[in-house]
């Protein structure tokens, strides 16, 4: 009997001693299994992280302070372009910091006005030549690193590619069918690969092709923004560059330029958008 008794004791000390041992293996497997999940499962496409093109339209909004220019309710600046030796545009833009209005007014006193809907030129008798193009362009150019994100944008980490002598990282912008009136158009980011400024991009122009975009593709044009100065911390390009591009040579020839002066934030747009009464609207 006594041993009987012996015997039973040792069963249970094993017993109570292999559970112990498996409680203990089980805490250490599930504290381990903590530590190995990673913040961006399969290359950051997974499940619990930022894809890497995400993370990518992030550290551009970042350093150009995205919500601390959304915070603004407008902004208006002087631009004043040149092509081919030429004065293209010398005026004004006023626009909503989300662009869904627009105001140009030019020193020769004309207007063009973007109401979120239609646009108006003023006075009736100027003329509308170029007007959709200095209409959306030079506001887009100047509100490029905000717009990564809009509805029907898709973007695409491409290779490194050289400016200035130093390895950019790129990438494509492109556009979902039936967003806005050039879905067509593309542009190849280039990011510098310290603080992640926007500092060019490659663009084709594919209004008006009824289809047919070999031709703009025959000859892509890059913008190269320089000379930064920062207002109430938020970096601008007071300087543009206009170039030829090519995928193979990267930025050409030289063909344009502009100048941004004046940049000053609004914190309300009273009547600036509204439509002056010697206006006609003109179809785009």
């Amino acid at each position: 009997m006594k041993h009987l008794l012996i015997l039973i004791i040792s069963i249970v000390i094993l017993s109570c001693t292999k559970n112990k041992k498996e409680e203990n293996q089980t805490s250490v497997t599930t504290d381990n299994k903590k530590e190995m999940i990673p913040t961006e499962p399969d290359g950051g496409i997974g499940d619990g992280g930022l894809p890497i093109i995400d993370n990518y339209i992030q550290s551009i909004e970042k350093a150009h302070k995205k919500p601390d220019f959304l915070n603004h309710k407008a902004i208006s600046f002087n631009i004043n372009v040149f092509f081919d030796g030429k004065q293209h545009l010398d005026g004004k833009i006023t626009m909503l910091t989300n662009s869904t209005k627009i105001r140009i007014d030019k020193t020769d006193d004309s207007k063009l006005i973007y109401t979120g809907k239609n646009v108006f030129l003023c006075p009736e008798d100027a003329k509308d030549a170029g007007a959709r193009f200095d209409m959306f362009t030079w506001s887009y150019f100047f509100g490029f690193p905000y717009k990564l994100n809009d509805p029907g944008t898709k973007l695409e980490l491409e290779d490194l590619r050289i400016l200035d002598g130093i390895k950019y990282q790129t990438a494509k912008l492109s556009f979902e069918k039936e967003v806005g009136d050039s879905p067509e158009d593309w542009y190849i980011l280039y990011t510098d690969p310290k603080d992640k400024i926007l500092k060019s991009a490659a663009y084709i122009v594919t209004y008006g092709n009824d289809g047919d975009i070999s031709k703009a593709e025959e000859d892509p044009h890059a913008i190269y923004y320089k000379d930064f100065i920062t207002i109430e911390g938020i970096p601008f390009a007071t300087k543009w560059e206009f170039f030829g591009w090519t995928e193979e040579k990267g930025i050409t020839d030289k063909l344009g330029e502009a100048t941004i002066t004046d940049i000053t934030f609004l914190e309300e747009e009273g009547s600036i958008f509204e439509t002056p009464e010697n206006a006609k609207e003109i179809k785009l």
